[in-house]
């Protein structure tokens, strides 16, 4: 709704702008939580923009500036910056960053990009840390087994390849990723690389507990990782 009424604000000569900032914090702030409300405000700035036009033209724009000022301060959540003691540093960062590009571009677009691209980073690097790789050995068998737990991608695949030993002399390897998940092209290249050394150095290399997608990834990109 929001975009077509943007579309049609630019057919008319008007500025698209964003009612979930000003109208939808307003209404909520002053007990209007319901439809009835969305649709007077929605009417109400109708009638102030058609029928009201040569009236509302005279209005100076010193205080239409004034309005927005007001309209900022009331919108903005001064807890926010309270709760930055009290938040993890991470989101601190983010949210320091989005209000900062905001403020030098001009465009909230912007400062709302950079706040997703630095938290899907944040993100990537914590996920990165919970991947670990578990070693033991079966002398019966002359076995070395690792199991994988975690999430295994572009963050943590190099991580990931650095915890096999690649001149181990055990007869046989087992990697176990039933508690792991492959999920992009550079996880199976890691685990690839990994399977090929290790078989070039004379070891039998066995692996398990894949599931369903993580297979489909490794019979599309490294068949031959299967293979015993």
């Amino acid at each position: 709704g929001l975009g077509l009424a943007n579309v049609a604000a630019g057919l008319f000569g008007g500025i698209a702008g964003c009612g979930m900032i000003g109208q939808t914090v307003g209404n909520v702030r002053y007990g209007g939580r319901g439809r009835l409300s969305t649709l007077v405000a929605g009417v109400f700035l109708l009638v102030v923009m058609v029928p009201l036009r040569p009236w509302v033209a005279q209005v100076p724009v010193a205080a239409l500036v004034a309005i927005m000022v007001m309209v900022s301060i009331s919108t903005f959540s001064w807890g926010s910056l309270r709760d930055l003691a009290r938040h993890p540093k991470v989101s601190g960062v983010v949210m320091l960053a989005t209000v900062a590009v905001t403020v030098a571009t001009h465009d909230l677009s912007a400062g709302v990009a950079v706040g997703v691209l630095l938290s899907g980073v944040f993100f990537a690097f914590k996920v990165m840390r919970m991947m670990r790789v578990d070693v033991a050995y079966d002398a019966g068998t002359d076995t070395r087994v690792y199991t994988v737990s975690g999430q295994v991608f572009f963050a943590s695949a190099e991580m990931f390849a650095d915890r096999f030993d690649l001149r181990d002399t055990a007869a046989r390897v087992r990697i176990d990723l039933t508690h792991a998940h492959l999920w992009d092209v550079t996880a199976v290249a890691a685990l690839d690389d990994v399977v090929a050394k290790m078989r070039s150095h004379g070891m039998v290399v066995e692996l398990v507990g894949l599931n369903a997608a993580s297979a489909v990834l490794v019979d599309r990109h490294a068949p031959l990782v299967m293979g015993v």
